[in-house]
C-alpha cells in the first residue's frame, strides 16, 4: 500500500467505522472523539489534535463537510480547502486514527455512532456547551477542553493573507 493509500485509509463513513469501532473497542482502546473545520492546517491544529491523541489511544476525529451549516459562520468564501483535501491532510498526521466528515450543524449523531471515552473540544469551549456533552457524560465518559494556542487560527492566517 502506498503512502496515499494508507493516509485515505484513515478515512472513513458512518457505516464503515463501526466495524473498526468494534475491533478497537474488543481490544480495550480508549476512543477520544473531537471535531471541527481544519480549513487550514496550522500550528494550533497539530498542538490540540496531539493533545487529544494523548489523553486515550485512538483519536477520531469528525470534520465539518463543505455542506456543513458551520460554514455559514465562516463567511461566504468558506472552506478554502474541500473536504477531501481537509480529510486528506488531517489523515498525515501520525497520531490521527480515523476522520468522519459530517454535514449537519454539530456532531452529536457521529458522536452516538462512535460513543467515545473521552470527548475533547478546544478550551475556548464551556465544557457544559459542546455538542455531545450530555451523552457522554450519560455513558460515563469524560469531556475535556484542550486550551488553544493564542494567535493560531485560521481565520487570523486568511486575514494575513
Amino acid at each position: 500500500m502506498d503512502t496515499l493509500q494508507l493516509v485515505k485509509s484513515k478515512i472513513y463513513d458512518w457505516d464503515n467505522i463501526q466495524d473498526k469501532l468494534n475491533i478497537w473497542k474488543s481490544e480495550g482502546k480508549k476512543i477520544v472523539f473531537t471535531n471541527g473545520c481544519f480549513d487550514i492546517l496550522h500550528l494550533g491544529h497539530v498542538t490540540y489534535l496531539s493533545k487529544a491523541k494523548d489523553l486515550g489511544d485512538i483519536l477520531i476525529i469528525g470534520v465539518n463537510s463543505d455542506k456543513s451549516p458551520y460554514w455559514l459562520n465562516k463567511g461566504p468564501n468558506r472552506p478554502i480547502n474541500n473536504e477531501e483535501t481537509r480529510a486528506i491532510i488531517l489523515g498525515c498526521l501520525m497520531f490521527v486514527d480515523a476522520i468522519l466528515l459530517f454535514s449537519d450543524e454539530t456532531p452529536l449523531e457521529l458522536i452516538k455512532i462512535i460513543k467515545p471515552n473521552i470527548l475533547v473540544k478546544g478550551g475556548d469551549y464551556k465544557v457544559e456547551d459542546i455538542a455531545g456533552y450530555d451523552f457522554v457524560k450519560d455513558r460515563g465518559g469524560e469531556i475535556k477542553t484542550i486550551q488553544i494556542i493564542e494567535g493560531y487560527s485560521t481565520t487570523n492566517i486568511i486575514s494575513k493573507l
